[in-house]
């Protein structure tokens, strides 16, 4: 068993670890029960009725917040001269063609997402393994594939979250930071429940929200009510 720390343990007396809280309670739970002195991240983990072993049971996808993410991401877009434009006017830090990818090749890392035209994939594949582990690689499935690349950016300067389900089916994803209050964090939580319903693979069968938690980035997990969750949606 993993041991915590005394702050966490204090944390945790805090609530019924064993219970299952309403969506609104658990949030305020989350925050009111935090105790690092930095602005922690709000991160929820839901436990799909999927197998993600099956190409046609993955759920992966992105969601935009209404309220962002709490920080500005560094956005960097693999185009041809004929877009950069388009990528520097939306807010891009950074863009190009060969220039760029030999930079990363070079070791160059220092970007949050990164967008990319179709016809600059074959360029953007030479730094797949570089990209892929650290979730960097642009993917059609989350939008950063496109040759809307002003939209995209902006998309992603705004705040957006990108989340892919496990091999345990397990979808983890951030909804915000704590200083945004249990309001703000219940909008951005249900814009992702809501993209991650119209994301059920229509193969999936019984139960797909299974179960659900809550934490800040160092505070104790508190588990939701999954039954609680149609009505949170509905309003």
């Amino acid at each position: 068993m993993p041991k915590h720390g005394k702050n966490y343990d204090k944390a945790a007396e805090g609530f019924d670890q064993t219970q299952r809280y309403a969506v609104n309670e658990a949030v305020k739970l989350a925050i009111d029960n935090s105790f690092a002195k930095f602005d922690e991240t709000v991160d929820v983990a839901i436990n799909l009725g999927v197998d993600p072993k099956y190409s046609d049971q993955m759920v992966r996808g992105a969601c935009p917040l209404p309220n962002g993410l709490g920080k500005t991401a560094r956005v960097i877009v693999f185009c041809k001269p004929d877009k950069e434009a388009e990528a520097k006017e939306a807010g891009a830090d950074e863009c190009g063609g060969d220039e760029l990818v030999e930079k990363i090749k070079g070791g160059w890392l220092d970007f949050d997402n990164a967008v990319a035209t179709p016809d600059m994939m074959a360029k953007v594949g030479q730094i797949g393994r570089m990209l892929g582990p650290r979730g960097l690689m642009p993917n059609a499935k989350t939008g950063t594939v496109t040759f809307n690349v002003g939209d995209a950016v902006r998309e992603l300067k705004a705040g957006r979250v990108e989340f892919k389900v496990d091999k345990a089916g397990i979808l983890h994803a951030s909804i915000g930071k704590k200083s945004f209050g249990p309001e703000k964090l219940l909008q951005n939580l249900s814009a992702l429940l809501d993209t991650v319903n119209r994301l059920k693979p229509s193969t999936a069968k019984g139960t797909y929200l299974k179960a659900m938690a809550v934490a800040t980035t160092m505070g104790p997990g508190v588990k939701i009510d999954t039954q609680t969750l149609r009505k949170f949606l509905e309003g």
